[in-house]
């Protein structure tokens, strides 16, 4: 989604986000996130006001004093950037890859399911089970911090059975053009 962002030529707009939109915001995010609201709190006050980025390809992206904070795609799921992941690597439920699909990830492609459910993958238990089109933090095999942040394709029961096939859509990873972006 980021591989060949330009903000110079991808941005179209930016624009202050409304209150009744920014409460909106907020109770989805609360909703969809594993945090607490004294978290949230923290990482966006409610004071501040958020700014709308409008990008290419109907990406969205929210940021507070220039910083980005989040992300959506059409009116999907709202994604952390990575850098508010290593700083709250609770907020996503984690998928973990083993070592030989490290260099692939940080590409850009897809996780196959192999990757996930292999010697050194990981992927919640049963009882903690995953549905489809759930936003993860992907780790790599040895690695402290999340290396990406991905959409479940398939349930993660059923990417332990059928074990074939993308089972992670990579949606940013480190080193892609949202990671150098500092300020917007």
């Amino acid at each position: 989604m980021f591989k060949k962002f330009q903000p110079s030529s991808d941005v179209s707009g930016q624009v202050s986000v409304k209150s009744s939109v920014q409460r909106a915001i907020r109770s989805s995010l609360l909703s969809q996130w594993k945090i607490n609201p004294e978290t949230l709190e923290q990482i966006w006050p409610k004071k501040e006001s958020l700014t709308l980025v409008k990008c290419r390809d109907h990406i969205s992206i929210y940021t507070l004093h220039g910083e980005p904070l989040f992300f959506q795609h059409f009116d999907g799921p709202i994604f952390p950037t990575l850098r508010l992941l290593h700083k709250y690597p609770f907020i996503l439920p984690m998928v973990r890859v083993d070592r030989g699909a490290i260099r692939f990830l940080l590409a850009g492609a897809h996780m196959m399911c192999p990757g996930l459910t292999s010697a050194g993958g990981y992927l919640p238990p049963a009882d903690a089970a995953l549905p489809e089109n759930t936003p993860v933090a992907i780790h790599a095999e040895g690695k402290e911090h999340a290396a990406a942040i991905g959409l479940t394709k398939l349930s993660t029961e059923d990417i332990r059975k059928v074990n074939k096939g993308v089972g992670v859509e990579t949606v940013t990873y480190l080193g892609d053009d949202l990671w150098r972006i500092q300020q917007l």
